[in-house]
């Protein structure tokens, strides 16, 4: 990554109005294409962080996996006591069935909500280009 040095200002030396601006303006330069590389850098770092983050999520989601699975067989061994098995097993069957279908109905409901476009972000970009276009207002 490269580091910002301002130029320097040489007392009794006269510099043009285009020479200022063409200093000011590679100086903004180089500072946003400073400011780009820590935004990658931190970037990367808080993707790692939430990468190994995900990784410990699906192993608790298979985790809980398990317990439905055992606790559902477990459910269906002790019905089993009571009724024929066959039975038994397709009334747990049947209890993660409606289990599942409220899920999804909750989900599809949620989903209708999510909007694709970032409203907010699209609104302050709309403003910037504005305010760019009108600085004084």
């Amino acid at each position: 990554m490269a580091t910002y040095t301002p130029t320097p200002y040489k007392r009794g030396q006269d510099s043009s109005v285009g020479e200022l601006l063409s200093e000011v303006t590679s100086d903004v330069q180089l500072l946003f294409r400073q400011e780009m590389e820590l935004a990658k850098l931190e970037i990367r770092e808080e993707a790692t962080k939430a990468g190994k983050a995900a990784g410990m999520f699906g192993g608790a989601g298979f985790a809980g996996y398990m317990v439905a699975l055992f606790a559902s067989l477990a459910a269906v061994f002790g019905l089993a006591n009571l009724m024929d098995s066959g039975w038994a097993a397709l009334i747990v069957t049947g209890v993660w069935a409606v289990v599942g279908a409220v899920l999804f109905v909750m989900g599809r409901a949620r989903m209708r909500n999510v909007s694709p476009k970032p409203e907010r972000t699209v609104q302050t970009l709309k403003e910037d280009a504005q305010w760019a276009r009108h600085p004084i207002k």
